[in-house]
């Protein structure tokens, strides 16, 4: 399941990149692609680095 997740995440990102260039082009509002590549990237790497963490009884 976290495999799926982690792909699903990169997926995310080319998405957000693809529309972000296009906001470079003026295509799409920039405003509206800022946030959602910022948010992606987040969310990947915090994935990414989330550890194993013993949460007691």
């Amino acid at each position: 399941m976290k495999k799926f997740f982690n792909g699903s995440l990169v997926i995310l990102l080319i998405v957000a990149f693809f529309i972000h260039l296009l906001a470079l082009m003026k295509l799409v509002p920039f405003l509206l692609s800022v946030p959602l590549l910022f948010f992606s990237i987040f969310i990947l790497i915090v994935n990414i680095n989330e550890r194993k963490r013993f949460k007691g009884f």
